[in-house]
């Protein structure tokens, strides 16, 4: 068995669980806290990529609130960042329309008509509100994950705007970095200047949306503050900045553990059937695509042992691959993947009806914590 040098008890996690490290969640927190500090824009907690409520209480001593893409997303960020959300929605839907005003203080519309339809009553409320835009250009390294794609449906072209905001509208905001630089985001901003001066001339907040990969450990901070303090001398009539990281945030802070059951030997592959699922419980690994980190492994070396993990649905593509460990991996062994907290935690489902992954914390004192743990109802009432 590979032998993790831990300074928390692995045997106390039940298996399949996401577990986030407290320590290095802080460190993440404290990193985005100078940025906010040196530059004087606000960061918000994207819950798209990180929606570990049971840590809001720690992040909203570091953070300004969070941003959300739906009712349900902005209704966490109301009850558990007490804090009103900063909407930006694809649509907006009549059923949840009224209910999502009444708990947000931001409003970004994606599209001229979805302003048209529903800017009055946000106006009415007191909402301040934003035209997203598309800026035409991105290093999005996927497809997948680039709003400016030909023919894409996020965000709106220069040539669609006039030279004077529509009505009621303070505000401008973009998304289109994706686990970027301080580079890609000082390109993205000379794009926008470009096309979109005589705009950002005229509004009051600017939203830079996320894809910041701040936490990172190569990330250029210094260069992200200056490029910022740079943007903010060229408008000072934009009275407040935002960026809204989600990956950023749970960047590196925990992983999912999960055990061997068995392992099937096929022509010259060993295969560690573990408790968990890569389609289920990690699905960016095949959205992205990208194979995660396992402690214990490396990338297959020629000349040893190749290893494939498979997942427990029934799934033929259910598995990734392939690695070398260090030590011969046993049944009962356990299998931990690094970097688990972002994006994967909110992308979960119960597909073959197996179990959602349980959700527990290690804290700064190094004793872990069960937060949440799943069962058969949740299975079944997700369905009818």
């Amino acid at each position: 068995m590979t032998n993790f040098l831990f300074d928390f008890n692995i045997n106390e996690i039940p298996t399949p669980c996401f577990v986030l490290d407290e320590k290095l969640l802080i460190q993440n927190l404290e990193k985005l806290n100078y940025v906010q500090k040196s530059t004087g824009v606000k960061i918000l907690c994207a819950l798209k990529g990180y929606a570990m409520w049971s840590t809001f209480p720690l992040v909203r001593k570091y953070l300004t609130g969070a941003t959300a893409s739906s009712y349900h997303e902005a209704l966490l960020c109301y009850e558990e960042m007490k804090s009103p959300a900063h909407l930006c929605c694809p649509i907006y839907i009549d059923t949840d329309y009224d209910k999502i005003l009444e708990i947000s203080s931001h409003i970004t519309f994606n599209s001229l008509t979805q302003y048209e339809r529903y800017y009055p009553k946000a106006l009415s409320k007191g909402l301040k509100i934003a035209i997203r835009i598309n800026p035409e250009y991105s290093d999005s390294p996927a497809a997948l994950y680039n709003p400016c794609i030909p023919g894409s449906r996020l965000g709106v072209r220069r040539d669609k705007l006039g030279d004077t905001l529509p009505k009621g509208v303070t505000g401008l905001h973009f998304h289109s970095l994706c686990e970027s630089d301080s580079h890609a985001l000082e390109n993205t901003l000379k794009a926008i200047t470009e096309k979109f001066d005589s705009l950002l001339k005229q509004i009051e907040w600017f939203n830079m949306g996320g894809g910041h990969h701040i936490t990172r450990k190569d990330y250029d901070v210094e260069h992200l503050i200056q490029v910022l303090m740079d943007f903010k001398a060229q408008y000072p009539n934009i009275q407040d900045i935002y960026l809204e990281p989600g990956e950023a945030v749970g960047w590196q802070t925990g992983y999912l553990v999960s055990k061997i059951y068995d392992i099937i030997e096929n022509q010259g592959i060993y295969i560690l059937m573990v408790d968990t699922s890569i389609s289920a419980h990690m699905p960016d690994c095949i959205e992205m695509p990208y194979k995660p980190v396992v402690l214990g492994a490396t990338d297959y070396i020629q000349g040893t042992k190749r290893y494939r993990i498979g997942g427990m649905t029934c799934l033929a593509g259910d598995f990734v691959g392939d690695y070398s460990f260090e030590n011969d991996p046993q049944i009962g062994d356990y299998i931990i993947f690094n970097d688990m907290i972002h994006y994967t935690m909110v992308k979960t489902t119960t597909f073959n009806g197996i179990n959602l992954p349980s959700i527990g914390i290690i804290k700064e004192d190094r004793t872990f914590q069960l937060v949440k743990s799943f069962g058969y109802h949740d299975y079944k009432y997700r369905l009818s």
